[in-house]
């Protein structure tokens, strides 16, 4: 008999829910409706225009399909994927009314909680990683295998761009980890799934405002979401400028331990009611 909300007691349950369901799907649809988009382009070279931009050259091959599909999902898709699912899980018991039930299981807080978060993030680490190896097997069947086209003009080998495109990948996780902890933090507090989801797209839209205001100068550093593209410099050529993203990964484990923390806290004193 396993034990009351055991990792794979609590995967098991969190994969059975419709959101889940409908985030794995949209994941799985989202190259598919690029592909089908960009087939209705009929002038895709933009003749006389000379400036070349990311959009320009996702059809170049699967590679730079798999970047162009990675960057316009991590402005907020993935964003909001992390929130929910680090952030919906002890609400959503809440709401249900069951979450107090879950603590006579018997079950300590700190083992609730935890199971809850794991599960969460490992769900939200497999789509990250599964969104990129998918999109790059599409664009592959769909525009072939070239190798990735640079911006600024030239190409990266295969052998350099894999392993490059894997630490972003790694990167972009730890960048959306933040968002998630806040959302975890709120739903805790709340016990509202609503809330916790829109507080963490809250959260990242005004850092979103605050980062465009150069007013503010190097305190923008300091936002969660200032280096969410640092990782677009491992796919330039020459060498890898590392500054942005240990900065970026940094603060993400800072805000992320910090809003976990609070959690935690939290959870502990207050009074479980529902």
């Amino acid at each position: 008999m396993s034990r009351p909300l055991s990792w794979r007691s609590e995967l098991r349950r969190q994969l059975g829910r419709r959101r889940t369901l409908w985030v794995i799907g949209i994941v799985a649809v989202l190259p598919l409706i690029l592909v089908a988009a960009f087939s209705l382009d009929d002038d895709p070279g933009r003749e006389g225009d000379t400036t070349v931009r990311l959009v320009d050259l996702a059809t170049s091959g699967g590679p730079n399909f798999t970047v162009f599909t990675f960057v316009v999902s991590a402005e907020l898709l993935l964003f909001g994927v992390a929130a929910l699912f680090a952030g919906d899980p002890v609400p959503a018991e809440a709401s249900w009314a069951s979450l107090r039930y879950l603590l006579t299981a018997p079950v300590t807080r700190a083992r609730l909680l935890t199971s809850k978060l794991v599960v969460g993030l490992l769900s939200t680490a497999a789509l990250v990683v599964v969104l990129p190896a998918w999109t790059l097997l599409v664009g592959t069947l769909a525009y072939g295998s070239e190798p990735f086209t640079i911006l600024g003009g030239g190409e990266m080998a295969w052998g350099d761009w894999a392993p490059r495109m894997a630490i972003a990948v790694g990167f972009v996780l730890l960048s959306i980890a933040p968002v998630g902890a806040f959302s975890f933090w709120v739903g805790v507090r709340s016990q509202t799934p609503l809330a916790a989801v829109g507080g963490a797209l809250i959260l990242l839209i005004v850092s979103g405002i605050l980062d465009s205001i150069d007013a503010l100068g190097d305190w923008r550093k300091a936002l969660p979401a200032h280096y969410s593209r640092a990782w677009l410099d491992l796919l330039v050529s020459g060498p890898v400028d590392w500054v942005d993203l240990r900065h970026g990964a940094l603060w993400s484990v800072l805000y992320t331990v910090l809003f976990v923390a609070l959690g935690y806290r939290r959870f502990r004193r207050q009074d479980i009611l529902s």
